[in-house]
């Protein structure tokens, strides 16, 4: 399964499970219930975010995108993020109204079916992005993936309350399980914020990784040093580029062949990756004093 074709999985579970979880919410009165439907309802505009952007993502470079298309990705994790944020503070507010008015629930069984089915198919289809995403090195169905995940975990808490409803006969406890899986929202959205600004604002790849790529360099005999490594994420896509000192005497075909040998080195590595390499002869003593 291709990316594309993972977010549009999403697209089409999303789209079940609302129209799923917002009928029994309405039957049942229950806000946690109808909470569920507002965040999928979110996850579904997530999944088309993110199934269009992967769309214009993988588009080849053009006149006005020379550097190619890829952090529409990184874009579409951060609405997504933003989107699931806000999503948090509406099922917050309608809960804390819920309370204050007074709420009742019934239908407690069908609920608990409902949330069970959700939380299932959820899990399933969270699986298949993590593992395409992870396959593809996308941000875009990760982000989804995640949201996925965090409905999952939402759905088992409804769960759990409207069998503690169930037990207790106090319909109260529905607002505030609202009001917790609301919390969990948040959490999730902060998570993916971060993450996607990282790349955004052109953070380096993780030491890790840098490490691997100084290693790399190092293993060529005919490098003498090197300096201005820089590297950053686009997308899915890794951006390095570094200088590298050879011996002044070093001729300029041997040096073009060297950075070729060296950014194939790299790509093996770290595949769909872009490497410029500067090859420059080595400073003079008398230069460095």
């Amino acid at each position: 399964m291709n990316k594309q074709n993972a977010a549009l999985l999403s697209v089409v579970s999303n789209s079940v499970l609302i129209a799923i979880k917002l009928l029994a919410g309405i039957l049942m009165h229950s806000v946690g219930v109808i909470s569920e439907a507002i965040h999928s309802s979110i996850d579904l505009i997530a999944s088309l975010i993110a199934f269009f952007s992967i769309r214009v993502a993988v588009k080849p470079a053009d006149e006005d995108h020379p550097f190619g298309h890829s952090k529409y990705e990184n874009v579409s994790g951060f609405v997504e993020a933003i989107l699931i944020f806000f999503a948090a503070i509406l099922i917050i507010y309608e809960a804390v109204r819920r309370i204050i008015t007074g709420t009742y629930v019934e239908n407690l069984g069908m609920g608990i079916i409902v949330m069970l089915f959700a939380s299932f198919v959820n899990g399933v289809v969270s699986y298949f992005l993590f593992k395409v995403s992870k396959e593809e090195n996308s941000i875009a169905l990760k982000a989804d993936a995640m949201h996925l995940l965090t409905d999952v975990f939402t759905s088992l808490g409804v769960t759990l309350g409207l069998v503690a409803i169930k037990v207790t006969k106090l319909d109260i406890l529905d607002p505030i399980i609202a009001i917790f899986v609301a919390l969990l929202i948040i959490k999730a959205s902060i998570e993916l914020t971060k993450e996607a600004l990282k790349d955004l604002t052109d953070t380096s790849l993780p030491e890790e990784e840098v490490k691997e790529i100084e290693n790399i360099i190092k293993s060529n005999s005919e490098i003498t040093s090197f300096h201005k490594l820089r590297t950053r994420k686009s997308g899915p896509r890794r951006e390095i580029d570094v200088h590298l000192r050879v011996d002044r005497n070093y001729n300029i075909v041997d040096a073009h062949e060297l950075s070729h040998k060296v950014s194939k080195q790299i790509t093996d590595k770290f595949p769909d990756s872009h490497v410029i390499i500067h090859v420059e002869p080595e400073r003079k003593k008398e230069e460095d004093k």
